[in-house]
């Protein structure tokens, strides 16, 4: 992974649910179709006022952002991307007032699918929040 151009990073500006919930783009792969989002703790996006815990509806808006910015950066990509399916297991609830950070890569592509794989996850990878799969629209390069 790579820190983002500001072309790059620039990605969740021009979506507004992204804009809004200010998350950031903090690395890209172009090797290989990788991303990392972060998006910070949000009073306003607590789902249980008791506990503080994030709502699942922003994690699921955070992978599935962090996933179409895998399929867009990957080198054989060249258009824009729109999810066709993403399935999202939620294991754990995310910690509050931490940030949240997802990262997706591409792992298999046809002529006009991307399938991803992403998690989300605070402060300790190994202790995901929530994990996706998913298709993507995919237009390849032609060969030449």
């Amino acid at each position: 992974m790579a820190k983002p151009t500001p072309e790059q990073a620039s990605f969740t500006e021009f979506l507004p649910l992204c804009k809004a919930m200010k998350m950031q783009v903090t690395d890209v792969d172009t090797d290989i179709g990788g991303a990392t989002i972060t998006m910070p703790y949000d009073p306003e996006m607590i789902g249980d006022p008791d506990t503080g815990v994030i709502h699942g509806g922003p994690v699921s808006v955070l992978l599935d952002s962090v996933s179409g910015l895998a399929v867009t950066m990957h080198p054989e990509n060249t258009a824009m991307t729109a999810t066709i399916d993403l399935r999202i297991d939620y294991m754990r609830p995310a910690p509050p007032g931490q940030d949240l950070i997802a990262t997706a890569q591409v792992y298999h592509t046809t002529r006009t699918v991307a399938f991803i794989r992403a998690t989300a996850f605070a402060d300790d990878q190994t202790k995901p929040i929530a994990q996706a799969t998913g298709a993507f629209v995919f237009a390849r390069k032609e060969a030449s």
